[in-house]
């Protein structure tokens, strides 16, 4: 059987994708994926990923500016962003990709932090969904998002903490992405935090041409393995497959309500 499938989070804006397009959406549908969300990473690809769900359409947009490439944003970015946000394009449906992230070298944390806080009020003003990146920062990331309060929340892309962590995000409203992480049998906690959270709490998402499937590593993820992530996600719930793509769909749906 063929469920129907909502990929949360694809950068397909980026290589192997690039060129590729109509072939890479024939090869996803037959997969089952409806729907692909495409998150900008900073101001000098909006027009790009705009222009990518003009004219595609499965692909939907979300723009934002990545903490991880934090030195390629200015005020300028954020006015930018701004003024797309105004204009309020047919198939935007969040803010994103955008968050906090204490991975690499010389992080800029305040920096990032002051970006997060301006994209979470334009969120709060424009009534769009966030889509939200957090290495290593999931305690500072949920103090953000109680402070700012956002009527519409967003999803938590990505995540790899712990049960407490994940619940914490939950209680605030969010939803949380379950991606490739869950193939591998290392990732004992991740698996975990996705067997026991509540099923209306999740949605999927590839993460691609990042975040590649256990059996994948060295090769650009694709938006058609989400139907794997959604087979590991079944072996490690409860519930029968069938309600559980039925619910993913409508977790997205709800939160995403421009799909």
């Amino acid at each position: 059987m063929t469920y129907r499938f909502i990929d949360t989070h694809c950068h397909f804006d980026f290589p192997p994708f690039t060129d590729y397009e109509s072939a890479s959406l024939e090869q996803a549908a037959a997969a089952g994926v409806e729907k692909i969300i495409v998150p900008a990473i900073e101001a000098a690809r909006f027009s790009r990923v705009l222009s990518l769900a003009a004219d595609h359409q499965p692909l939907y947009a979300a723009l934002g500016l990545h903490p991880i490439v934090v030195e390629r944003h200015s005020d300028q970015s954020l006015e930018q962003l701004e003024a797309f946000l105004a204009a309020k394009p047919e198939k935007l449906v969040a803010v994103g990709e955008i968050g906090l992230d204490l991975y690499r070298e010389n992080p800029q944390f305040e920096r990032q932090q002051y970006l997060l806080d301006a994209q979470l009020q334009l969120a709060k003003r424009y009534e769009l969904p966030v889509i939200l990146h957090s290495r290593r920062t999931h305690d500072k990331l949920a103090l953000h998002l109680k402070r700012h309060n956002l009527p519409r929340t967003g999803v938590i892309h990505g995540f790899s903490g712990s049960l407490q962590q994940a619940e914490r995000f939950v209680q605030l409203g969010y939803k949380i992405g379950v991606g490739g992480t869950i193939s591998y049998p290392r990732a004992n906690k991740t698996r975990d935090v996705m067997a026991r959270l509540p099923l209306d709490a999740l949605v999927l998402e590839t993460d691609a041409p990042d975040m590649p499937l256990n059996g994948f590593q060295g090769q650009p993820n694709r938006p058609e393995r989400i139907a794997d992530v959604f087979t590991h996600l079944c072996s490690l719930r409860t519930e029968p497959p069938e309600a559980i793509a039925a619910a993913l769909i409508n977790n997205t749906r709800a939160l995403f309500t421009a799909l």
